[in-house]
């Protein structure tokens, strides 16, 4: 186990990213379609195809998935991740016609202070591209990747994070976090994060929680205070296991996961976040439709609430002036 979403075999992944634009791009692809569910949180979510996992829509399976950076621009992203499928002929068959499905969601990141004066179209579609095609399923980079290179949240930089584990019952789940939250993944502005219940093995500094709580600590603090619009942030999540899930189990597990938000973010689902977590299932380990998925959901919101901390932990901060610190400038590692 690698400690990340392609611990889920069948799953590759891959970034491609612009330090100019300060903004990125991460392609999830599949090696055979998956099934896939979605559940969005938060208030302000920017999504692409995301009509197609509803449970009444006839599409059950997808080819990958499109993350990044750029608002709606970025959405685009999802179009290079697409042209790179069919150029692999893949897709759903209608008649001789393949259309390969890659719903995707994007994060805000237009004012972290790279260039985005891109001209007449924006680079994402590229961007999506060149992540597809590097996409692998091995090791990837964490932090300042893909589709979380320019992310941010209220006090310290965000960025991409992953987590997996195994259940008691030996099925494998993991997940994959974009960190641009409009609040904080720490405790205050100190070294503990909100997720050290769940830390394994000091994945993100291990610093446990502070011994008391005090009122400044639990004071809110939200990027962009006074000027903060819907649209602005948001923490997009990939949930995936080996288990055989049904299309409506997919979006009970998405529905499960975002309990990580809440253990993660202080606060979750604001009216100024996209927060979603997209659900995907491909194994075919049997589980059980009560307990067995209940079991599975719990052990997903602690890998989403750990993913969301390493997206923090392994964060640097952007080379502009006024940038946000990284968690490790004021913490060491």
């Amino acid at each position: 186990m690698k400690n990340l979403l392609t611990d889920i075999e069948g799953i590759r992944v891959g970034h491609a990213h612009d330090e100019i634009l300060a903004s990125g791009a991460t392609a999830i692809l599949f090696d055979t379609p998956a099934v896939a569910a979605l559940d969005i949180r938060g208030g302000g979510p920017g999504t692409r195809d995301s009509a197609l996992l509803d449970l009444a829509n006839t599409v059950e399976r997808i080819d990958g998935l499109a993350l990044s950076g750029g608002s709606a621009f970025g959405l685009e992203t999802g179009g290079g991740v697409q042209a790179c499928l069919a150029e692999q002929g893949r897709g759903f068959a209608i008649g001789d016609a393949r259309v390969p499905i890659v719903p995707g969601a994007v994060v805000f990141d237009l004012l972290n202070g790279g260039d985005k004066a891109w001209g007449r179209f924006s680079p994402y579609r590229d961007l999506g591209f060149e992540a597809a095609m590097s996409a692998t399923g091995g090791s990837f980079a964490l932090g300042n990747a893909g589709a979380g290179y320019g992310a941010t949240t209220a006090n310290f930089k965000g960025g991409l994070g992953s987590a997996s584990a195994t259940t008691l019952g030996g099925i494998n789940i993991a997940a994959l976090a974009v960190v641009n939250a409009v609040g904080t993944v720490t405790v205050g502005d100190g070294p503990w994060f909100w997720s050290a219940p769940f830390e394994q093995n000091g994945e993100f500094g291990g610093r446990g929680l502070p011994q008391t709580f005090t009122p400044d600590m639990l004071a809110p603090r939200l990027k962009g205070a006074d000027r903060a619009s819907a649209g602005e942030n948001t923490t997009l999540v990939v949930v995936a296991t080996d288990a055989a899930l049904t299309k409506p189990q997919a979006r009970r597990l998405a529905i499960l996961a975002q309990t990580g938000f809440a253990r993660a973010i202080y606060p979750a689902h604001a009216p100024l976040d996209g927060d979603i977590v997209f659900a995907i299932s491909l194994g075919n380990k049997p589980v059980d439709p009560l307990y067995g998925l209940t079991q599975l959901g719990m052990e997903a919101a602690n890998v989403v609430a750990r993913a969301i901390a390493r997206g923090v932990y392994e964060g640097r901060a952007l080379p502009f002036a006024d940038a946000l610190p990284a968690w490790r400038d004021r913490h060491g590692a």
